[in-house]
């Protein structure tokens, strides 16, 4: 996924694996030291966790931002509201939420139209409910559900740049991140 920054730089097209693989051969310094002509190209070797550090930061941001503006709500009993109503456009589960709560929550999602975003069932965001509580300023956060469609796709904009980073070649609904500690994904290979 591209995205813009201010300044000069360069663009990462690639995953992690392959990023650390260039650096590691000097591919990376080559290519770099060509397109600004100096030889003076200074890429850290922990380059890779860097920008996953970044794009998890951006995803946590982002999420805050929205808890902020309004545009989600938390708490089984909200979420499985705005589930069934069909108000949700994305259902998020922390990673260390019980089974049983996403079950529940998910058929709340097929109930309310939730498969017309694409999905059977919402994601499982890669951080426990402490790190999603963190992000959003609240306590004990286990389920999320966005209820603006524009909030829901920079959220999922967020988590895309983040999981293809981690896993190129996995999409957000089908795949899993090798995130630290779990994976972002839609519960359709849990057993």
């Amino acid at each position: 996924m591209r995205a813009k920054a201010p300044g000069r730089g360069a663009y990462v097209g690639v995953g992690k694996a392959a990023l650390e693989a260039a650096i590691a051969d000097g591919k990376l310094k080559a290519a770099l030291s060509r397109a600004y002509k100096t030889g003076q190209v200074l890429i850290p070797e922990d380059l890779g966790e860097r920008i996953v550090a970044a794009l998890r930061r951006n995803a946590l941001d982002r999420l805050g931002l929205e808890a902020r503006g309004g545009t989600l709500v938390n708490g089984g009993e909200k979420v499985e509201t705005a589930c069934r109503s069909g108000k949700a456009h994305l259902l998020l589960h922390a990673a260390d939420a019980a089974e049983d709560g996403r079950k529940k929550l998910d058929a709340a999602w097929r109930v309310g139209g939730g498969e017309a975003h694409g999905m059977d069932r919402g994601l499982v965001f890669p951080e426990n409910r402490t790190t999603l509580s963190g992000a959003l300023g609240r306590e004990n956060v286990v389920h999320v559900a966005l209820l603006d469609a524009e909030a829901a796709e920079r959220v999922r904009l967020a988590l895309e740049r983040w999981q293809s980073f981690l896993e190129p070649d996995a999409g957000l609904d089908g795949g899993s991140a090798a995130a630290p500690d779990a994976s972002m994904h839609d519960g359709r290979n849990e057993g």
